[in-house]
C-alpha cells in the first residue's frame, strides 16, 4: 500500500518559523481517505501581508491550540508516510522550525516530495506551476492560502500526475529536520548505506 500525507502550513509573518494554520490530507493507494485541518496560535506576531493572505488574525489564532498542543493529534499523521506539499522546502522548513521551537524531537531525515517539480515533469507547457495554475489546468476546487484546501488541492494532484504514469519515487528527496534542509544526492545515498 502506498501511502502519502499531503500537507500545508500558513505563517503569521516573513520569518517563517511558526504556523499559523496546517492542512493534512491522507492519499492512500491513489484515494484520499482522510484530511486534517486546523488554525494554529504561533505564539507570536501577526503582520499584515500574512492576515490579508490567509484571512487568519490574531483573535482567530488566539483561541486556537499551539504547534505544541497539536503534536499528538498530528505526529501519527504525518509519520505514517511520504510527506507531500507544494514548494515542498518551504513547508518543510516551516514543520522544522517550529519541532525546534517547541523543542519537540521527532525524526531526523524525512522523505518527502515536491509537488510543483511533479508538475514540471508532467505539465511543461504551463507558464507557472502554482497551486493555483495548476488547479485551474486540472479543475481542482481551491480556497488558495487556506490551508485545509491548499493541502487538498496537493494530494489531488499527487493523485493526478500518478494516473497519469508519473514515477513519484523518482521525486522522493530526503529532509533532515536537523539542518531545515534537503540533503544533496550524494549525502542521500551515504545515509541510505
Amino acid at each position: 500500500m502506498d501511502r502519502f500525507i499531503a500537507f500545508d502550513v500558513e505563517t503569521p509573518n516573513e520569518q517563517n518559523n511558526r504556523m499559523s494554520a496546517i492542512g493534512i490530507a491522507i492519499v492512500e493507494d491513489g484515494q484520499i481517505t482522510g484530511s486534517f485541518g486546523t488554525i494554529v496560535n504561533p505564539e507570536t506576531y501577526f503582520n499584515p501581508f500574512h492576515v490579508a493572505l490567509t484571512g487568519i488574525t490574531p483573535e482567530q489564532a488566539e483561541q486556537a491550540p499551539t504547534f505544541g498542543e497539536l503534536w499528538e493529534t498530528i505526529e501519527p499523521i504525518l509519520s505514517g508516510g511520504i510527506l507531500i506539499a507544494h514548494n515542498a522546502p518551504f513547508d518543510m522548513g516551516v514543520l522544522a522550525k517550529c519541532l525546534r521551537a517547541y523543542c519537540i524531537d521527532w525524526e531526523r531525515f524525512v522523505p518527502y516530495a515536491c509537488t510543483v517539480r511533479m508538475g514540471r515533469a508532467a505539465l511543461p507547457q504551463l507558464p507557472d506551476h502554482k497551486l493555483n495554475t495548476l488547479c485551474d489546468y486540472w479543475g481542482i476546487p481551491l480556497d488558495h492560502h487556506r490551508a485545509d484546501s491548499d493541502s487538498l488541492a496537493c494530494a489531488e494532484l499527487l493523485i493526478r500526475y500518478r494516473n497519469r504514469g508519473l514515477d513519484i519515487k523518482r521525486f522522493i528527496r530526503t529532509y533532515d529536520l536537523w539542518k531545515v534542509r534537503t540533503l544533496t544526492s550524494q549525502e542521500q545515498r551515504d545515509w541510505k548505506k
